[in-house]
């Protein structure tokens, strides 16, 4: 079948391949990282525009991110509209009201329930002015508010200063010029950032910068989220290998490689490096795929409503496929030439095409679960995810190679290819199933259709689990089932399981709250009927320095939320998170909750000047102190976030952003609570 004659210059030409990609490939996992907390997704400038008749404009000009909205004007009781405001102006008066210009989209929120308009790519804003004196001095600033998906910015500002006298073409302000620089509301980056004049009121202490503390929380363990891809991908090898595309390969390769050198430590080293060349090939295209979406495609996956909605149909295409409906192969002639290939070459070259040839003729098995280990990592937003799962599923999928390969005699004790494994694909195929749902309600939740709400979601996984605890049973039958198709022993315990989780599911529909299955279900406000109405949690404080002293008073620890009248999903996770028994419990008996609105309007006592990068910033309302307090000691300026400290104003833990996982908050409070005692 083979030619394995040696051929040194194909060895040492695919060997020095073989050390270049390994080389990439650790390159790519050493340089990628987590992303900050810091963003500044709009990029303000302004400018002064005279007109005739003594007339002005002050323009102020955005450059939006990709991904991100501002708002536009005059949305009463909605959104952080723009709005115009005067410190100073003399020599000057403003002439309407500030206008909006461009490309203005609109849109009904079901969350505020109104239409809001708002700008993307550009926004412009325009404040006409009037000219009073020939010497005029201009002190305003333009505030507007900006979201994406995920998150918002606090109230953000562009300051416009300007004195002088009438001239025919002022020169935009724009910052570092000569004139005053701009300021915009999120400076504070790092923990090196100091208060220049602020009031004697605050407490410098509880303000000291905890960001590389912070930190260290982040970066000490290790990143979790990709040792479960990891484990994830591992268990996909393991499942491939037990389907009728992939086991009977196994025994034929083995005893090929076994029987075709005589020397049995030859046939080893072959066997292996057939082995090791499928883990190549499988973290290649693991990396494709991270190189062809970038990271930031990836991390817009998770809440992108088409792309959910596309990946939960190409999952409901698989599991048709494991339930007999059609097969996915790829075109015969690929795997032809790739054979025809690996019999004309020689050394590694041979055997790497050989694998090859592998990977194309399993596709039918292997493909549905590939495509949902991409899907599924795809959308947790990990750069790495695509890599480190299919590094898991290779490895997997060539053990028994190498296994068999070193004990030869195993080969007699394993199980011959039968019916077992079309069960194993159409169990596969159920799991298919029910991950589909999930991606269609992730949709659903983002357009607010409510096609797809709690009991709805529950209803179809009843069915799905209770039909696949029948299939275990022998009730039920596919296509590809044997006619003598019978329940084994270890079919019956899995039936067994599925039917038990089948009833641990028909409480929810009546709002338990399952919170086993919490990260995969719709959050509980969806739910139209609960038989026991929850309430969401108020916060004791919404003054730092107060609900500081209170903790010191009580000995308890802190927690911090940064939230916002406008944060659409801070609503959501009180909604969803805070109204969950375990969580309220601990919020108002563990700690002490202290609520900061950094788009609370309220205004300071006096204004209070500060200096950060060394630039200026003037704090004129509640929400403006929160808001810098936030980028200043946890460098962080997006809601919701939060934050465990002590008394002493030390962190306990990583801080916390939008997440509906309702055991992983839980989890996160009681580690907060580990770290207070003594």
């Amino acid at each position: 079948m083979l030619n394995f004659l040696a051929n040194k210059e194909i060895l040492c030409t695919f060997g020095l391949e073989m050390k270049r990609l390994y080389t990439i490939l650790l390159t790519f996992l050493i340089v990628c990282s987590a992303s900050a907390q810091m963003v500044d997704p709009v990029h303000f400038t302004a400018q002064l525009k005279e007109l005739a008749n003594g007339e002005a404009e002050i323009i102020f000009t955005g450059k939006i991110d990709a991904g991100w909205h501002v708002y536009s004007t005059d949305l009463d009781g909605g959104p952080i509209a723009a709005n115009f405001n005067k410190v100073k102006m003399d020599g000057a008066e403003t002439v309407g009201k500030l206008k909006p210009r461009g490309n203005e989209l609109k849109k009904f929120d079901k969350l505020f329930d109104m239409d809001v308009r708002y700008f993307e790519g550009v926004a412009t804003f325009v404040q006409k002015i009037k000219f009073t004196k020939e010497k005029y001095t201009i002190d305003c600033y333009l505030e507007y508010g900006a979201c994406n998906d995920e998150m918002c910015m606090p109230p953000s500002s562009v300051e416009f200063k300007k004195s002088g006298s009438l001239t025919p073409a002022p020169s935009p302000v724009e910052r570092g010029g000569s004139e005053e620089p701009l300021v915009k509301d999120s400076v504070a980056s790092s923990d090196t950032a100091q208060l220049s004049t602020l009031n004697s009121q605050l407490s410098t202490d509880l303000w000291q910068p905890v960001i590389k503390e912070l930190q260290a929380f982040h970066d000490t363990p290790q990143d979790n989220s990709l040792w479960y891809i990891f484990l994830a991908g591992l268990l996909g090898g393991f499942l491939a290998l037990l389907t009728p595309c992939v086991w009977p390969i196994i025994p034929m390769t083995v005893s090929f490689f076994l029987k075709r050198n005589k020397e049995r430590s030859k046939a080893i080293r072959e066997a292996v490096t057939y082995g090791l060349s499928i883990i190549v090939i499988y973290v290649f295209l693991g990396l494709l795929v991270t190189l062809l979406f970038g990271a930031n495609a990836l991390n817009a996956l998770s809440t992108n409503a088409w792309f959910n909605i596309f990946f939960a149909l190409l999952l409901i295409v698989f599991a048709a496929s494991f339930f007999g409906a059609f097969e996915l192969t790829l075109p015969s002639s690929w795997s032809t030439k790739i054979d025809e290939k690996s019999e004309k070459a020689t050394g590694l070259l041979s055997i790497f095409l050989m694998a090859f040839t592998l990977v194309l003729v399993s596709f039918s098995c292997t493909g549905p679960i590939i495509g949902f280990l991409l899907v599924a990592v795809s959308t947790q937003g990990n750069i790495l995810g695509p890599t480190i799962g299919m590094l898991g599923f290779s490895i997997g999928l060539a053990i028994p190679f190498a296994l068999f390969a070193l004990f030869p005699s195993l080969l007699k004790s394993a199980p011959k290819s039968g019916g077992w494994m079309n069960t194993i694909k159409v169990v596969l195929g159920f799991i298919e199933l029910a991950f589909a749902l999930k991606f269609l309600s992730v949709a659903d939740l983002a357009y607010g259709w409510r096609l797809f709400d709690r009991e709805v979601f529950l209803s179809i996984w009843i069915a799905l689990f209770g039909l696949l605890g029948a299939y275990l049973m022998g009730w039920l039958r596919f296509p590809h089932d044997d006619d003598g198709h019978r329940t084994n022993v270890p079919q019956f315990f899995l039936g067994l399981i599925s039917f038990a989780f089948t009833i641990y599911m028909i409480p929810g529909l009546w709002g338990a709250p399952l919170k086993a299955i919490s990260a995969f279900t719709p959050p509980m406000y969806t739910q139209d009927y609960k038989m026991v109405q929850t309430t969401i949690v108020e916060a004791k404080f919404k003054d730092y320095e107060q609900g500081m002293a209170y903790a010191r008073e009580q000995g308890k620890p802190v927690i911090i939320d940064f939230t916002g009248f406008g944060c659409v999903n801070c609503r959501k996770m009180e909604a969803a998170v805070w109204t969950d028994s375990e969580v309220a419990r601990r919020l108002t008996d563990d700690y002490v909750l202290i609520s900061l609105y950094v788009d609370d309007k309220t205004p300071l006592s006096e204004p209070i000047e500060v200096e950060v990068n060394g630039q200026k910033r003037t704090l004129r309302t509640i929400g403006d102190k929160w808001s810098h307090f936030q980028a200043v000691k946890f460098g962080a300026n997006t809601q919701p976030f939060y934050v465990l400290l002590d008394a002493e104003g030390k962190p306990l833990g990583p801080s916390r952003s939008y997440n509906e996982d309702i055991q992983e908050y839980i989890d996160w409070l009681d580690a907060g609570l580990q770290h207070t005692k003594p």
